[in-house]
């Protein structure tokens, strides 16, 4: 065999060899990066800040240390709102002094018509320990997203609108993590013991 058929061999050889490394490669799947672990906690208690019916500035580092359950809503809600809180109130009398060792808060998540001075005169019909919390648009929107929650306003014929909204009661321990949901369509017992649990986290 001649050197110039030797070097042609080898040439085409190389270039076989070639293609078929080029091919593979291209069939191969992408490096993937490494998908974030999951801890199989819900996202809930962000940071956010906000004032109550009384004035006073409350955000989360003021609530570090001690439990507290949260609940959206707003003044003009016809029937969900209202009758959850007339049941903490009722839970929480039952309960007497474990509900001094946590915050309850009822968020507005309509701001644009509950103002503060709206907000202090709903709040009498319910527990006084049971604090209502409002903020700008803004401030709504993140303490909405620090909780995992949803809100939005629905035109309604006349003009007016309605807020449709997250309406179950989350949870928080003293140490800030996620206690759960408070569901006013358990057993009374049930949501006695979860609040038992709160006050005591």
């Amino acid at each position: 065999m001649n050197r110039v058929r030797l070097f042609r061999i080898c040439v085409w050889g190389a270039v076989v060899l070639l293609a078929g490394f080029l091919l593979v490669s291209t069939m191969l799947p992408e490096p993937q990066a490494p998908a974030e672990a999951s801890t199989g906690t819900a996202r809930v208690g962000g940071p956010f800040s906000l004032t109550s019916h009384e004035g006073e500035r409350i955000d989360n580092q003021s609530l570090t240390g001690r439990p507290y359950l949260v609940f959206f809503g707003f003044t003009h809600c016809p029937e969900i709102c209202p009758t959850t809180l007339f049941e903490l109130t009722d839970l929480m009398s039952e309960l007497g002094a474990d509900a001094e060792k946590f915050e309850a808060l009822f968020v507005t998540v309509d701001p644009e018509r509950d103002t503060q001075a709206l907000l202090a005169s709903y709040m009498t019909s319910f527990d006084s320990r049971i604090t209502a919390l409002r903020g700008s648009s803004e401030e709504t929107e993140t303490t909405l997203r620090a909780f995992s929650a949803y809100a939005a306003k629905v035109p309604l014929e006349d003009g007016q609108y309605t807020m449709d909204h997250t309406t179950g009661v989350y949870l928080v321990r003293g140490d800030g993590s996620f206690g759960g949901t408070l569901d006013m369509h358990e057993p009374r017992d049930i949501r006695l013991q979860k609040l038992r649990r709160l006050a005591g986290s």
